[in-house]
């Protein structure tokens, strides 16, 4: 058994990787400010003794002995860092030095989770960890995309000047149960408007292209690599190599809802990227991993989730 600090636990993803980890036998602590956590996401982890809910702002020290971090705090969702810009770059740059001071002073590990959004709008496809990204440092996206970067900068720097041990995944499009249903992401957008019989929104003309990945595919990997040697830290990417245009998603979200809805176009956002799409052969060779949760089987989950909390 570990003891293990989940920050940003209560949130989408945090709240999956702090329900499989305790289900692995570990002690956990989540930790989380509720900015886009919610409660309801963790409440039926409470009654678990080797779970702990502690309210906490990452962007101010937190103390305690642990032998692995998740580092997950930061809105993910373009509503949401949005709203706050300045805070979502605090979370990001505070947070990691928090995080990153407190395994240098307890020597555990600590692994970063940032974002296929470092490549911005990428000039190379797919993407691949060795490509620098092509990222607007002034745009509306930019409180999250640099935030992000500046993060790895951070963890690879206290790596090498301090030996603290690190990993960095590249997280890409995930989504599942426990999505927040105004987030503004496409998959729970689409999924919200569908069974609550409203027309389809998509941004743009509906050709740009995402890959989608289940979230409990995306938990498996983050363990993965926070099991793998000390010589390996990233960046690795995260994601379903699977590409789908925005209007062949409406159709499937359609089809699968029953819904009625037509679809309507609206002037896409700034700085949306045009395609986003993994290269994961640096995951299949060191993890050997891949996701295994297709995207008609992850959305049905997901529908059938919204149908009942909406």
């Amino acid at each position: 058994m570990k003891r293990i600090l989940v920050t940003g636990g209560a949130g989408f993803i945090g709240s999956h990787l702090c329900e499989r980890l305790l289900n692995d036998g570990n002690e956990v602590i989540c930790l989380d400010n509720y900015f886009t956590g919610v409660k309801q996401n963790i409440k039926h982890l409470l009654k678990n003794y080797r779970f702990e809910m502690v309210r906490h702002d990452i962007t101010g020290p937190y103390y305690v002995e642990v032998d692995e971090i998740y580092n997950l705090a930061c809105p993910a969702s373009p509503v949401h860092y949005q709203y706050n810009p300045i805070k979502t770059m605090k979370t990001s740059v505070m947070g990691a030095l928090n995080v990153l001071g407190l395994a240098k002073r307890i020597k555990a590990k600590v692994l970063q989770a940032s974002t296929s959004e470092v490549y911005g709008n990428p000039i190379v496809h797919p993407q691949n960890e060795s490509y620098w990204g092509n990222v607007n440092p002034i745009g509306i996206r930019s409180c999250y995309d640099e935030g992000k970067r500046c993060a790895e900068t951070l963890f690879m720097d206290y790596h090498r000047q301090n030996n603290v041990k690190i990993k960095i995944v590249r997280i890409f499009n995930t989504y599942g149960p426990r999505m927040h249903p105004d987030d503004g992401r496409v998959v729970s957008n689409f999924i919200v408007q569908g069974l609550q019989g409203k027309d389809i929104t998509i941004y743009g003309d509906g050709t740009q292209t995402r890959s989608f990945q289940y979230v409990d595919d995306l938990v498996d990997a983050l363990i993965c690599v926070m099991n793998t040697g000390d010589d390996f830290i990233g960046p690795i990417n995260i994601g379903n190599t699977n590409e789908i245009t925005m209007l062949e998603l409406a159709d499937k979200v359609i089809n699968l809802t029953g819904a009625r809805s037509g679809i309507v176009f609206e002037p896409i956002t700034s700085d949306d990227p045009r395609q986003r799409q993994p290269d994961i052969a640096l995951a299949k060779e060191k993890l050997g991993w891949e996701p295994k949760i297709s995207l008609d089987e992850g959305l049905a989950k997901t529908i059938e989730y919204f149908q009942k909390t909406l």
